[in-house]
């Protein structure tokens, strides 16, 4: 969702961003993500969060064959990826300047017989929401997308438009600061939210989040 470039002699300890490829094995196959980092800052590398939650979806938490999955942010594509990977027809977004390269990575990393299941849409937080239809979601997916405080009203708008009372929100986040525990707290009065997964070698939360019923509000 934020593109901000850093300096590279800036960014201590993360080298492993400044690689042009990072690569994955999900799902039966060899993925081949590239990153630029330089150019696009930390939409364009694959962060620890993204990881983990393929690694949930490919465990089979949840079954994602044949049913619809939308992705947040999706940054460098790999979630969207690996979900239209588990059978998922999957709608992957982020603003318009990542699309390039998200859409360079799907290309990549997605056989020809798959690549009809991945739609590739431009979407701003709280923006254009009209052009998604309500409810049409069965999964919405982020990874690392809960950190600029000032895009929580959008995203909040926007998990609220696109899900209905049957869809799942995974939301997969390392908790950095005390409003990103915030942000979860915003989501509660609208949806049910639970912790369903946390990889200690990453400091990795799931949570996952379901709109409440009238009966559950009450």
């Amino acid at each position: 969702m934020a593109l901000i470039p850093y300096d590279a002699a800036a960014a201590q300890g993360l080298q492993k961003f400044h690689q042009s490829l990072a690569s994955f094995s999900f799902a039966s196959h060899s993925i081949h993500i590239k990153q630029n980092w330089k150019q696009l800052g930390v939409a364009a590398v694959v962060w620890d969060a993204a990881v983990v939650l393929c690694t949930y979806l490919e465990m089979g938490a949840v079954n994602l064959q044949g049913r619809s999955v939308i992705e947040l942010g999706a940054g460098t594509g790999l979630v969207g990826i690996v979900a239209a990977l588990l059978g998922a027809h999957v709608t992957i977004t982020d603003r318009q300047v990542a699309l390039e390269f998200l859409e360079s990575n799907i290309r990549a990393n997605l056989p020809t017989t798959l690549q009809h299941k991945v739609v590739v849409k431009e979407l701003t937080w709280g923006h254009n929401l009209g052009n998604f239809s309500p409810g049409a979601f069965d999964f919405i997916v982020g990874s690392d997308i809960i950190y600029l405080e000032e895009t929580f009203l959008d995203l909040l708008q926007t998990l609220e438009h696109l899900s209905w009372k049957h869809t799942l929100i995974l939301l997969s986040c390392r908790i950095r600061y005390a409003r990103d525990w915030d942000f979860l707290e915003m989501l509660k009065p609208h949806f049910t939210v639970v912790e369903v997964h946390y990889d200690p070698s990453t400091d990795v939360h799931i949570f996952q989040a379901q709109k409440s019923t009238l009966k559950e509000e009450l």
